[in-house]
């Protein structure tokens, strides 16, 4: 009996030890529980940025919070890109509202589309995604951003 339990100990260990080595299985969901998210019940805040669609710099690496190509920016807004606030660091900040179901914050963010702006509510991660519950959104006076008139 002392053997077979000695046994399945060494038989755990080597499945634990090729799981770390090899990056797979255990590893992978260990690491995903341990850094999953470090504001999770929101933490109150500002964030600044630039107010765009989210398309441009997901596709567009050169496009950033202070060179960006503002007519772009106003046309995907008017034709219904999802809009963000966009860091000068390149974090994405979506916003949501405190409600759920969710409803949309377009409204309130449109106004600013290409403007740059200081946002206070309460922020969220979850794996390396960002939001914003906006209680207070204002333009940041003396910002200037260059306006690029690039393709």
């Amino acid at each position: 009996m002392n053997s077979r339990k000695h046994f399945l100990g060494i038989i755990v260990t080597a499945v634990i030890t090729m799981s770390v080595s090899t990056g797979s299985g255990l590893a992978q969901q260990a690491t995903s529980v341990s850094t999953n998210n470090s504001t999770d019940k929101g933490v109150s805040m500002a964030i600044e940025g630039l107010v765009r669609d989210v398309a441009c710099p997901i596709q567009n690496h050169e496009s950033t919070a202070t060179d960006f190509n503002l007519k772009c920016a106003l046309a995907c807004a008017r034709r219904g890109s999802p809009l963000i606030i966009l860091t000068n660091n390149g974090d994405m900040y979506f916003p949501i509202s405190d409600e759920m179901p969710d409803s949309s914050q377009r409204d309130k963010l449109m106004p600013f589309v290409g403007s740059y702006v200081r946002a206070s509510g309460i922020v969220y991660t979850r794996n390396g995604t960002h939001t914003i519950v906006i209680k207070t959104i204002a333009p940041r006076s003396g910002h200037k951003a260059k306006y690029a008139l690039r393709k």
